[in-house]
């Protein structure tokens, strides 16, 4: 879908802000042929951004990212994926980077979750005992009952069993109105500083969110919209690949939807001057030139981005 056809509703006329900031949510090792279509194979470091959003006494996260402990994933998740990722938690724990802003665990109160894929979701009540999460809608049917009732499936059952549940979570369930290029976006905090927005295609539930900083700048917090900035840009088409006994693949459910919902971040990019931050995506960290997203890095994050991050290494 080209920009130029794509309906857009105006963006609020709002002076409110939050307060945004990137958090290291590990990295594992990708495999570009999954990701592009026509490409040779070839692996790369593959990072895991999380993001910290604090507004009126709230103190929210926006996805986890990865740990090291494996109790974290379900057996689908530890025999399929770890050993194949290789992951690795952040060098400081999403607690630890948190206490360095004079945040502690305590005080979060939401998780949101931009979709319940294992890189971005694992249950958060021993970690951050006072927060529920919440996922996008149409995850509860899409991932229940999870492993507990069956340990070949994927999804979590301490999120998504319904009788056997251990977190507190729901999913976000509100006045979904237009904004911008996307048809359903939600005013979470109900002062036009904070929007997430439907973004169907990676799967069902997926998510982005808009927000607004002190500046005036808006910053897109793309997740797994898309998973490299050449995909974003149009140089790539989006992989399909074959995996032995389950046959043609992608890292998204419905590529078509993808592709709108690709479409709809160009919109906002090109015609609205947002500052895209994909999960995955360290491009714009490589090269250091788009000083508002450069502004979301704490010390430590901007040290890593000059002398490892750019040769593809750990933060």
């Amino acid at each position: 879908m080209r920009v130029a056809e794509l309906p857009c509703a105006p963006l609020p006329e709002t002076d409110a802000h939050v307060a945004l900031s990137l958090l290291d949510g590990g990295s594992f090792i990708g495999e570009l042929n999954k990701l592009h279509a026509g490409v040779t194979n070839g692996k790369f470091r593959m990072y895991n951004w999380a993001f910290y959003i604090a507004h009126k006494g709230r103190h929210i996260l926006w996805d986890l990212g990865l740990d090291e402990d494996r109790s974290c994933y379900t057996p689908w998740v530890n025999q399929f994926m770890l050993d194949i990722a290789n992951h690795v938690g952040p060098r400081k724990s999403i607690v630890q980077q948190l206490n360095e802003r004079g945040v502690t665990a305590s005080q979060i109160d939401t998780v949101l979750f931009s979709h319940a894929h294992w890189d971005h979701s694992r249950p958060i009540r021993d970690e951050f005992p006072n927060a529920t999460a919440y996922f996008g809608p149409g995850t509860r049917e899409a991932c229940s009952p999870g492993h507990m009732a069956n340990p070949s499936l994927q999804w979590d059952g301490r999120f998504f069993d319904p009788e056997k549940a251990t977190e507190r979570w729901d999913e976000l369930d509100g006045a979904w109105v237009p904004f911008g290029p996307f048809e359903k976006a939600m005013d979470y905090f109900g002062d036009g500083s904070f929007w997430i927005m439907q973004a169907p295609g990676h799967m069902a539930g997926n998510l982005c969110a808009a927000a607004r900083l002190e500046s005036g700048e808006w910053v897109l917090l793309g997740s797994d919209c898309c998973h490299s900035r050449e995909l974003l840009d149009g140089k790539h088409e989006i992989s399909q690949f074959c995996v032995p006994g389950l046959g043609k693949m992608s890292l998204h459910s419905d590529i078509t939807a993808a592709k709108s919902t690709i479409g709809r971040i160009r919109v906002l990019e090109k015609d609205f001057g947002f500052h895209v931050a994909l999960a995955h995506d360290a491009a714009w960290m490589k090269e250091g030139n788009d000083d508002v997203l450069m502004s979301l890095l704490d010390d430590h994050m901007r040290k890593a981005a000059r002398e490892r991050v750019k040769n593809d290494q750990i933060p």
